[in-house]
């Protein structure tokens, strides 16, 4: 990519790099439009959320995830209507718990630990980052930057087909069933409008990729590591899209694809994406955290929320669950060592 050839960013600045990243990750959504046209804005066969089709009864890996038998999620009331087929209108949606139930890199850690890319070392000290934003509601930028660099270094060198192999087997695995059906089902509204949607996040391109295809989505704008002759070289080009510079890669989108912000929407459940909620005509907030919340209430912008139950049931348990899991996978470490003593 042209963003590459001009990539020398040790000493940009942190706006300077949210800005490069936001135009790389623009620069690779158009590519792969080029690349794989869109499919054709007609009748929709593939399994969509009025659909009661089974997973096995797809019409391939490619096919958008299908919702489970006898669920039939609605796009909730007191939706702005988009208008059909204006191409000019777009939607974009953030990720983890918008769109997933949890976080995307999550799952990519599990599945990479599973294939032996990750320490229980690396997998307890994440599982500890987790429980540490659960717990304060906002991420520590330490936590962030050590997540980078330990993602970094784990791919440095090696092929960017594995990693793209590894992704798909992943995310084939987990992406069915960990849609939220009510954010599934604002997805469709767009996309049955004649709409360009897509999936804004600050996981890798490759995993970005998958889980918008998965949603037969239009495509993805993702994290993009920087490589070359077909291997990661460890370094990102910018930084990662997050916060600011999601909001550059859509700003860099829109002009590209000569889309007008007043006429599009976008979908988060965090504060971390004020910016890229504060672009769009149709602002909506979606399972949002305590500070994004208190925004949309001050702006006036709509909720939805498709959790259950109170709001300790919501953020407390989690953060428990977490420290949980970490102390049940401590104390399975230790059970086995001694089991291998006592042999």
């Amino acid at each position: 990519m042209a963003v590459l050839r001009r990539l020398t960013q040790a000493r940009r600045s942190s706006s300077e790099r949210s800005a490069l990243a936001g135009e790389a990750a623009a620069e690779a959504a158009e590519a792969a439009l080029r690349a794989e046209p869109a499919p054709d804005a007609g009748p929709r066969d593939a399994a969509g959320p009025g659909d009661t089709t089974g997973p096995g009864d797809a019409a391939g890996p490619d096919a958008p995830a299908a919702a489970k038998p006898g669920r039939t999620p609605k796009a909730p009331a007191e939706n702005h209507t988009p208008d059909p087929d204006d191409p000019r209108a777009a939607a974009f949606f953030d990720c983890d718990n918008t769109i997933l139930r949890g976080a995307a890199i999550f799952y990519l850690g599990v599945g990479l630990y599973r294939r032996g890319f990750l320490t229980r070392r690396d997998i307890a000290r994440f599982a500890w980052q987790q429980a540490w934003f659960r717990l304060h509601g906002t991420e520590d930028p330490d936590h962030i930057s050590d997540a980078k660099q330990s993602a970094l270094g784990i791919v440095a060198g090696k092929p960017t087909a594995d990693l793209e192999a590894i992704c798909e087997e992943i995310f084939e695995e987990v992406v069915a069933d960990k849609i939220w059906p009510g954010t599934r089902a604002l997805v469709q509204m767009h996309l049955d409008a004649g709409q360009r949607v897509w999936l804004v996040t600050a996981a890798p391109l490759e995993v970005a990729r998958i889980i918008a295809r998965r949603l037969g989505m239009t495509g993805a704008l993702g994290t993009v590591a920087e490589a070359r002759d077909g291997r990661y070289t460890g370094r990102l080009v910018g930084d990662l899209l997050h916060g600011p510079a999601k909001a550059a890669a859509v700003r860099a989108l829109a002009r590209r694809e000569r889309l007008d912000l007043d006429r599009c929407a976008a979908y988060s459940d965090s504060a971390n994406d004020i910016p890229m909620l504060s672009l769009v005509g149709h602002p909506y907030v979606v399972n949002p955290d305590g500070a994004l919340r208190r925004h949309a209430r001050a702006q006036g912008w709509r909720v939805r929320d498709f959790r259950t139950g109170r709001k300790a049931a919501r953020v407390g348990l989690p953060a428990a669950a977490a420290l949980g899991v970490l102390a049940g996978a401590a104390a399975a470490g230790v059970a086995l060592n001694r089991r291998r003593h006592r042999a």
